[in-house]
């Protein structure tokens, strides 16, 4: 009777396990599951935090909001992302000091389609809690030109537009892996000046985030994770700028089943985070 009870009892533990699905798993570089908890610690300890995302990934979202909150709760915080251009930052502070509404920086600002359901909750915390919140990228229209003419042209531009932009000359590592996987991936439809364009959007997220570094503070930035995998593009740049700077990277990756890290995703961040590939998405 004994016996049948602890295999009875043993059925029904692993019936509820066959019902846990999680939509979400944390690994480290060498893929280790590890906890939110070792991840918020880590997150605190540091002076930037690089959250790569998959612009549509509504998991990757809720986490980026998750972790900011709970990072603000025990310190400092700035703020900062790729999907806000340098030279709407007026109209950033604007909105974030109350003097436009959301509408006014919809009609002035390149807001990207998917501000309202994924950048807004952000933009608003920092706004309710009156935190920096910093347009770090590179005005779009200058980085295509660098895609069809290289560094060069951008010596060709106004004192204003150049304060947009990392300073020149950008430095560049064409043999860094991002750069190397997008010549690969463009095939023959590519030039050497397109990783050269994707530089100049790393280099300037960088270039923001290093001169608006407070002290005690975590600097928490919002890019796709291409832009800080391998711990190239941003975090190589922001190496470059400030050699002592402390950083850490998470990036985003789905697979079909979460319990484990894929070999190819070992080794892109200090933390991979794996979400299950149905997992709904924001467009």
């Amino acid at each position: 009777m004994k016996t049948k009870l602890v295999v009875l009892f043993i059925l029904f533990v692993m019936g509820l396990q066959a019902q846990d699905k999680k939509a979400y798993q944390l690994f480290d570089k060498n893929g280790k599951k590890v906890s939110y908890t070792k991840l918020l610690k880590a997150s605190l300890q540091t002076q930037v935090v690089l959250f790569g995302e998959y612009h549509n990934n509504s998991v990757a979202h809720w986490l980026q909001l998750e972790l900011t909150k709970d990072v603000a709760a025990q310190t400092k915080v700035v703020l900062g992302a790729e999907m806000i251009e340098a030279d709407n930052q007026k109209q950033l502070n604007q909105y974030l000091k109350g003097e436009i509404d959301q509408i006014k920086l919809d009609s002035t600002a390149r807001l990207w389609k998917n501000h309202p359901t994924d950048y807004k909750p952000l933009v608003d915390f920092a706004k309710e809690n009156n935190f920096d919140f910093i347009a770090t990228n590179i005005p779009r229209r200058y980085a295509s030109m660098v895609s069809k003419k290289g560094f060069e042209v951008l010596e060709t531009l106004s004192s204003e537009e150049k304060s947009w932009i990392a300073p020149q000359p950008i430095p560049y590592d064409a043999s860094l892996p991002g750069y190397v996987e997008m010549m690969k991936m463009m095939g023959d439809h590519t030039s050497p000046n397109m990783p050269k364009a994707q530089a100049s959007k790393d280099a300037t997220m960088a270039y923001f985030i290093n001169r608006n570094l407070k002290t005690n503070s975590v600097f928490i930035h919002y890019n796709g994770t291409f832009h800080s995998d391998n711990f190239d593009g941003i975090n190589w740049y922001l190496k470059t700028y400030n050699s002592s700077i402390e950083i850490i990277t998470i990036a985003t990756v789905e697979q079909k089943d979460i319990t484990k890290l894929e070999k190819e995703n070992c080794n892109k961040a200090n933390f991979i985070l794996v979400i299950d590939e149905d997992v709904t998405k924001t467009y």
